[in-house]
């Protein structure tokens, strides 16, 4: 790939973002607005304490179209980033998702067609971000794919070779949506639940009624999952999350326990407000959700002024 732009510089995306501008630094543009680009060029970033100051374009310029465009943005900025890359996407564009949830690569493939989307998550990456500096003691793994992933097509492949070069972590997963479910099952246990108690890991790792609230966050995920015939284990599955859990460093914090304490506006209506949407749909009761939806939206509220 000779051409890749990522659009969203948080934790995650500057994370990844460095990785790719070590390999090549001439081969990655970061878009974004006129805003931004003045103050990401005045202060650059630190990320592990070292400095990155990166290729930035315009949404308006006419750069050409890109081989690989990654959309790293919050969910409440997705319109707006959709609207940004217009200018990249070309016939052979792939476009890889890396925003949390389930629904963000239908969002984008009503535009621009799912036939240049390839389904994306992040899982283990314990990046902090603080102003313009970016620190993490893990990058995590990119999971992504076609849906179904038995034989890798072109798209795939291409995104293989770069990850490899740049020592980016990924795998493959056979069951991309079932692996999608999975990080939608994380999320809304551990981001919602670190945001309410503004706990870091280390409350998830040693403390059994943090853990009980998280899992039974986690288990109206698996009841709805199963009325769309995606079926997730309960016990397997959130035995999975504690392995990568207590791989983290117990200083940690979740994007959303980030959000909340710097008076952002969070991803709840992606976490619990659309599973309490399914469930009303499919009759599963999510009252763990509710109330952790009520809560985070009061939080926000009071953080905003609303």
């Amino acid at each position: 790939m000779k051409k890749v732009s990522l659009i969203g510089l948080g934790a995650i995306g500057c994370a990844y973002a460095s990785k790719l501008h070590d390999l090549d630094a001439e081969c990655l543009s970061i878009i974004a607005d006129e805003k931004r680009i003045k103050r990401y060029e005045e202060n650059g970033f630190f990320i592990n304490r070292k400095r990155y100051d990166f290729n930035y374009v315009l949404p308006s310029e006419d750069c050409g179209y890109d081989d690989l465009i990654i959309i790293s943005v919050k969910y409440h900025q997705l319109d707006e980033a959709i609207k940004s890359i217009e200018k990249h996407v070309g016939p052979d564009t792939i476009i890889l998702s890396l925003l949390n949830g389930i629904s963000s690569e239908e969002i984008i493939g009503k535009v621009y067609g799912m036939d240049k989307l390839l389904y994306g998550m992040c899982v283990g990456i314990d990046a902090v971000r603080e102003g313009n500096k970016i620190e993490f003691s893990s990058s995590g793994e990119v999971n992504f794919g076609e849906k179904n992933n038995q034989v890798y097509s072109k798209k795939v492949k291409y995104v293989k070779d770069l990850f490899d070069k740049a020592h980016i972590k990924y795998a493959i997963p056979e069951d991309m949506m079932y692996t999608l479910w999975w990080k939608y099952m994380v999320n809304i246990g551990i981001n919602q639940c670190s945001a309410v108690l503004n706990a870091t890991y280390s409350v998830f790792q040693s403390v059994d009624e943090a853990k009980e609230l998280m899992e039974s966050a986690m288990k109206e995920v698996v009841a709805v999952s199963k009325k769309l015939g995606i079926n997730l284990d309960a016990e397997k599955d959130i035995a999975t999350w504690y392995s990568v859990l207590n791989s983290l460093a117990p200083g940690g914090k979740t994007s959303m326990l980030q959000d909340i304490q710097a008076g952002r506006k969070t991803e709840v209506e992606m976490f619990s407000g659309a599973l309490c949407e399914l469930g009303e749909i499919y009759g599963v009761p999510t009252p763990v959700n509710r109330t952790l939806f009520n809560i985070i939206r009061s939080l926000e509220s009071m953080a905003l002024n609303l």
